[in-house]
This record gives C-alpha cells, sequence and structure tokens, in this order.
C-alpha cells in the first residue's frame, strides 16, 4: 500500500511540474521493429566503421552518440554491433543480494545483446572478468562496454569476446560497487543509451543508434561506404583535389 500511495504522489508531482514529456523523452524504450532480422542488420553494421556511424549521425543532428573516448577496445581488432542491454550500478558497500541481483540480470542477457554499463564513474572496482565473459559469451551475447574496470584480461582473452573498458584493477566489486537496474535508461558521458538500441564499436570507440532510426543509419552509411571507396580510387589515380571535389568528393 505504501509503494502505491508513493507512485500516487510522484504522478501527482509530475502533472503538476508538466514532466509528462520529459519523462517521456528521458525513459521511453522503443520497440520498433526492424525492416530485416535483427542478425542481418548487426551484420551489415560490421562491415562498416565508427565514423561512417558517426558522421552520419550528424547529418540526423545528433552531435552526441559516441561514448567517451577513455573506453578503449581490449582488442584493436574487435568490430562487432549488437543491441543495448543497458546497466546501472553505483560505489556502495552493500553487499546483501548482489549476488541474487546479479543472477537475475545474467538470465537476462541473451543472444545479440551488446552490455553496456554506467558504474556512475566508480574508480576502484571491476565489473567484468574471466567469468562474466565466459557466461555473456555462453549466451550468445556479443560484447560488453563498461565504464569502469575490468580484470582476469588473460582469461577474457582466451574468448572470441569484444570488451570496452575505462581501465583495469584486480578489485572484485563486491562491497565496492552496486549494482542497482538493469535494462533501463543509462547515460554515460553525453550519451543517453537505451535498452534495444544499436551499439557499435571497433578501435575508433563506441558509438550509440537510436533504434527508432538503426535501419535509415545503416542505409546511409552504406552508401558512404561505397562513396568513399570511389574517392580512394580517384586520390589513387592522382587525379587533384579540385577534380575531386567537382564530382562530389570530400577530404
Amino acid at each position: 500500500m505504501e509503494e502505491k500511495s508513493e507512485e500516487g504522489m510522484l504522478q501527482k508531482e509530475a502533472k503538476m511540474m508538466k514532466l509528462e514529456r520529459l519523462i517521456a523523452v528521458r525513459e521511453s524504450v522503443s520497440k520498433k521493429e526492424f525492416p530485416v532480422p535483427v542478425e542481418e542488420l548487426l551484420a551489415r553494421y560490421e562491415q562498416l566503421y565508427t565514423g561512417a556511424i558517426s558522421d552520419v549521425l550528424r547529418e540526423f543532428a545528433l552531435l552526441d552518440q559516441s561514448l567517451p573516448g577513455h573506453l578503449r577496445p581490449l582488442r584493436d581488432s574487435d568490430t562487432v554491433a549488437g543491441i543495448a542491454f543497458t546497466v546501472k550500478s553505483a560505489p556502495n558497500v552493500k553487499i546483501t543480494g548482489e549476488m541474487t541481483f546479479r543472477g537475475q540480470m545474467l538470465d537476462e542477457m541473451g543472444a545479440n545483446h551488446f552490455v553496456v554499463w554506467d558504474t556512475s564513474n566508480d574508480e576502484r572496482a571491476t565489473l567484468w572478468g574471466g567469468v562474466m565473459t565466459a557466461t555473456a559469451y555462453g549466451k550468445g551475447v556479443k560484447a560488453a562496454c563498461i565504464d569502469g574496470g575490468i580484470r582476469d584480461t588473460k582469461q577474457i582473452l582466451e574468448k572470441p569476446f569484444p570488451v570496452y573498458y575505462k581501465y583495469r584493477i584486480p578489485n572484485g566489486s563486491l562491497g565496492r560497487c552496486l549494482i542497482t537496474h538493469y535494462q533501463i535508461p543509462i547515460k554515460i558521458g553525453d550519451v543517453v543509451i537505451k535498452p534495444g538500441d544499436v551499439i557499435f564499436a571497433d578501435c575508433d570507440g563506441v558509438v550509440c543508434v537510436p533504434r527508432d532510426i538503426a535501419y535509415e543509419v545503416l542505409l546511409r552509411a552504406e552508401e558512404i561506404r561505397e562513396n568513399e571507396k570511389k574517392i580512394f580510387g580517384w586520390v589513387a589515380n592522382g587525379e587533384t583535389v579540385k577534380e575531386i571535389t567537382d564530382k562530389g568528393g570530400y577530404f
């Protein structure tokens, strides 16, 4: 009864402050279906590169879709796309219930997910390691991006599983950082990531593509890739800058 009463008070407060639009924008999660199978969509993204995706997002007037530059790939050779599975944690000394909640979260991860983890700027703990990698890989998860610490690097590297991270440290998370939510909208740097968005990463970084425009962004990025093949060909043929720009090329 107390929870319902509190929820009712919050709803009344939101109406009094006219927060409905803000709540809808910040908390809504798109369920839009892709016009092609998700496996095809992700495979086609993996033929691209983050620079092209970022340029297309700029055409959509979305300038803040690249996650912070401190996130680095464990392997520079990895290029991967997946569907965002979001996790939120924060520095906290509480331990009780953590393992149960973590188990529930892992049960809900599945094929084609790309784990994106907001640690609330934690700088002391590891949120991803060898066992998490083995578990996620076994469930068909595509990759993980941890805005915080990882450990067990040698064990992670035993699996063909891309990991993007901020730092390495031996400290485990129990008693240091607590998982508080998963599959909710999160924010890393300037980027709001929602469950179901397309996450694409390569050696240059990690980009979030909002689900509602993911297919349109893919088509335009594929067009840019073909255009740039022509430009590289013109350059290789020794054409001048003017000749190239007159044909619609760019640098």
